[in-house]
């Protein structure tokens, strides 16, 4: 059965309609039965909802041998709010909303594209609750399914243009408590240790760890600390964002995060948080490039580039196991994370047969 346009964007009008911000359960409970009734039906069956603290991922299998896994989720960035100040629309061409583009487009491009499909059997779909804060409540269950079916399909957005994702950095943060001493600015500043002083030492280190001839970038990104202008701060906060391209490197960062040091006489520096997620080598998603490229001509699409990107995917982890997995096979429009975000609904419909078209290849087993 061919994907219907307007019923997908009624589909996206429910899922955009329940706001899902991560590491907020009751929300995440609410976004993931809207979630599971959709599935239910456009395909026919219930999906078990996985109940995590994090909030539930929503599972659905086809039944038989599984030998293909979709990957989503169906958290967002946003803060409760946004959806009353920027709800859902369509005009121009493009839907809006918040987690309109980052993911739930995709879900339900990827939940029409299993519908549109004869036999399913095989075929199982993963929807997770935390990917936006790092997955660690649904890592162990994703891996656990990718070796069970021996390939993934990512449903996370597009690249620019509509690419699909062949290679993604390692990601991952940190952050730097530098503690000091409190005192009177004014009155006894000698006797205080200047944390604040102690960290802009701590971030100029920080910021020549990044390698551009690896790939590497290692990026100070938000800071806080302080009381009030006439205390010495006692305690100061620095948050860092760190991409990988080679396994080693992210060694190599961790190592050097952990042994900063300042001159600031009396101050001490800790240190928590890591790479978490590996990075994603081109050669994972090799096996999977050719069908997608037929796939993509039997969809009416023509051809289809792949690219390397920065961000980083639950597919880094199925991918670093050595599973057959292609990502950006999502919605196709830009703004992820930003007030921007937005989908491009002409391709709804031709993305949609892409992931089925190339679902079929990988049951079949064939180009």
């Amino acid at each position: 059965m061919e994907p219907d346009l307007g019923e997908m964007i009624e589909d996206l009008a429910q899922l955009v309609g329940v706001e899902s911000p991560s590491s907020d359960p009751p929300a995440l409970r609410s976004s993931a039965a809207a979630l599971a009734a959709l599935i239910e039906r456009r395909l026919g069956t219930p999906p078990e909802l996985v109940e995590g603290p994090a909030g539930p991922h929503v599972h659905w299998r086809g039944g038989g041998d599984p030998r293909v896994l979709l990957v989503g989720h169906h958290d967002t960035v946003f803060p409760h709010g946004t959806l009353a100040a920027r709800p859902f629309a369509v005009a121009g061409g493009r839907a809006t909303g918040p987690g309109v583009f980052d993911m739930k487009g995709g879900l339900v491009q990827g939940v029409h594209a299993l519908a549109s499909l004869a036999d399913l059997t095989g075929v199982e779909l993963l929807v997770t609750c935390d990917e936006e804060v790092g997955s660690a409540t649904s890592r162990a269950l994703i891996e656990e399914r990718a070796r069970a079916c021996g390939a993934v399909l990512v449903l996370e957005p597009s690249a620019d243009g509509g690419a699909l994702k062949t290679a993604r950095k390692g990601t991952g943060g940190f952050e730097v408590a530098v503690h000091g001493r409190a005192a009177h600015a004014g009155l006894e500043p000698e006797k205080g240790v200047n944390s604040l002083v102690a960290a802009a030492e701590v971030v100029l280190a920080i910021a020549r760890l990044g390698d551009p001839a690896t790939g590497t970038t290692v990026t100070p990104t938000m800071v806080s600390g302080g009381t009030a202008d006439n205390v010495v701060p006692a305690q100061t906060r620095v948050r860092v964002d760190v991409r990988v391209v080679e396994p080693g490197e992210a060694e190599r960062v961790d190592a050097a995060m952990r042994s900063l040091s300042t001159t600031v006489a009396g101050a001490r520096i800790e240190v928590v948080g890591g790479v978490n997620r590996p990075p994603m080598h081109e050669s994972a998603s090799a096996p999977l490039v050719p069908l997608a490229r037929e796939a993509a001509a039997a969809a009416g699409i023509g051809p289809i580039d792949g690219v390397a990107v920065g961000g980083g995917s639950d597919g880094n982890f199925t991918a670093a196991l050595g599973i057959p997995t292609l990502d950006g096979l999502g919605a196709v429009g830009g703004g992820a994370h930003a007030e921007h975000e937005h989908l491009l609904v002409d391709h709804m419909v031709p993305r949609a047969r892409l992931v089925a078209e190339l679902v079929r290849r990988v049951l079949l087993g064939v180009s």
